[in-house]
């Protein structure tokens, strides 16, 4: 079958996105018969050169057209008009979602995947906290009444901004066990982790200055760098975590006011800095005077492997500043973290935390703190723990399965997250994301995590939010997107589309 020219006329200057102007433009020569059944189309990147436009926009166009049942991949052989387009095509044994709107832009990517994650039919490994079956709902329960006939209105009146006294003391208590040594005077509770990171990032910087990070990192520190108009530059990664080489010839030049870092279970890699490491950090800080921002919301959930202190247990100088959360590991909803600090910065922590909210909410305050003096919150890291570890196996298995040939990920010890590298022969991970949800599942597109726009072969797969069956099938449907997607590239080793 030869291989049709398409002529697509494109208002660049217009409001319709271009990959909508495709899908109405080739829907209207197939309907009027111009692109007749069994036409091969050009290929993406063949299109996409012709029309002078990014691959990415024909790549959703053809899948959207292929959802709709007007176009039809073939492994090996490329996209053609589909025999029938009147009907749309067999499922799979599942229902894709109607999807509206498509991502096509590395910056909207995070709101649509959550958007589009929550589709109806869709496994999503996209987000970022654990599943509802992790929590213990009918402990809040108790708790929660046990509040309201203790303390009845007082528990739904303002706190103080810096945090309701006894989970303060017990926020001490608990991180001893850890090895941070602190007064509850140093412990600010905060509507979550993400809340503390944004007020130190307040606190400790004005518009124009620097913040430097490991590189990939966590989302949220991107986000409220960008929000609050500081610079962020990230810093590579190897295995043991930021490259403290290159940290130094940052700080050097750069002369960075604060420096972020996930230590522990890393978001999105899942790696660990070593005990060695972790010290050299604290001496290139305290060398320079910078910083340190600790974010160890993932600390406590290792299922394998020895343990490493916190940043902040080993700070005998008071540049650490902790950060962390209850709710990631129970109760994602109540929002409750805290912040834990050097006196010096203390006070205007608690300044900017009352400007933002004038207190975390009593009520939740206070259900925390029966929790933590009910032991409740180990019980459930370690039964929570013991689930996620099999859950690991279950999606390392299931990837080894499934993904296509050439793929690579980690295997962590802790935390929620497989890192995958999917093949560079095929698409990338923006390229896929379309064909996948179509398909009917979701995951994190691994640029978003890049202070550099990096990372466009890489995606997050959140292995906690399904139980084992789910996760088989996810990852099943992940493959075959890949491979009806990748049959549109020229270059790609038609083995790995078996």
């Amino acid at each position: 079958m030869n291989q049709v020219n398409l002529s697509i006329p494109l208002d660049r200057d217009g409001e319709e996105p271009i990959y909508r102007q495709l899908i109405r433009h080739i829907r209207m020569q197939i309907e009027s018969g111009n692109l007749a059944a069994g036409v091969r189309l050009p290929a993406s990147r063949d299109l996409a050169r012709q029309l002078n436009i990014s691959r990415i926009s024909v790549v959703n166009a053809y899948a959207e057209l292929r959802s709709q049942g007007f176009l039809s991949a073939h492994a090996g052989r490329g996209t053609f008009v589909a025999g029938d387009t009147a009907t749309t095509p067999a499922s799979n044994g599942h229902h894709a979602p109607n999807i509206e709107e498509t991502p096509t832009t590395p910056d909207r990517s995070i709101r649509e995947m959550m958007r589009l994650g929550r589709k109806p039919g869709v496994i999503s490994f996209s987000h970022g906290s654990l599943s509802s079956d992790f929590f213990p709902v009918h402990h809040l329960r108790d708790a929660l009444n046990m509040v309201l006939d203790r303390d009845g209105a007082k528990a739904l009146g303002y706190e103080p901004p810096e945090g309701y006294g006894p989970l303060r003391a017990a926020v001490r208590d608990y991180v001893s066990a850890l090895g941070i040594r602190c007064s509850s005077d140093q412990v600010l509770v905060t509507g979550g982790a993400q809340q503390g990171l944004d007020l130190v990032v307040q606190a400790l910087l004005t518009e124009g200055e620097v913040i430097v990070t490991e590189n990939p990192t966590y989302l949220g520190i991107i986000d409220t760098a960008r929000t609050r108009r500081v610079q962020i530059h990230g810093i590579d990664m190897d295995s043991e975590g930021i490259r403290l080489d290159h940290l130094e010839n940052f700080i050097i030049d750069n002369n960075p006011k604060l420096i972020y870092v996930m230590p522990t279970f890393h978001n999105p890699t899942g790696a660990v800095m070593p005990l060695h490491r972790r010290r050299q950090l604290l001496n290139l800080a305290n060398d320079y005077k910078v910083p340190i921002l600790e974010d160890g919301v993932y600390h406590e959930f290792r299922f394998e492997g020895e343990n490493e202190p916190p940043l902040k247990a080993l700070d005998d100088t008071g540049i650490v500043i902790h950060v962390s959360a209850f709710t990631k590991m129970m109760l994602p909803g109540l929002r409750i973290g805290y912040v834990i600090t050097d006196p010096r910065h203390y006070e205007r922590l608690v300044r900017v935390k009352q400007a933002a909210d004038v207190a975390t909410p009593g009520l939740n305050q206070r259900a925390i703190h029966i929790l933590l003096e009910r032991g409740v919150l180990a019980q459930q890291l370690e039964r929570n723990n013991r689930e996620l570890r099999r859950r690991r196996d279950v999606a390392i298995e299931a990837a080894k399965r499934y993904l296509p040939p050439g793929s690579r990920w980690n295997s962590p010890e802790g935390g929620m997250y497989l890192w995958v590298q999917l093949p560079k022969s095929g698409p990338n991970a923006a390229e896929l994301y379309i064909t996948a949800v179509h398909m009917g599942v979701a995951y994190a597109i691994g640029n978003v995590f890049y202070t550099n726009g990096c990372g466009s072969y890489r995606i997050r797969l959140n292995y906690s939010t399904h139980g084992p069956a789910e996760i088989e099938e996810g990852f099943k449907r992940l493959g075959r997107a890949w491979r009806e997607l990748a049959c549109d590239y020229a270059d790609i080793d038609k083995s790995m589309l078996l």
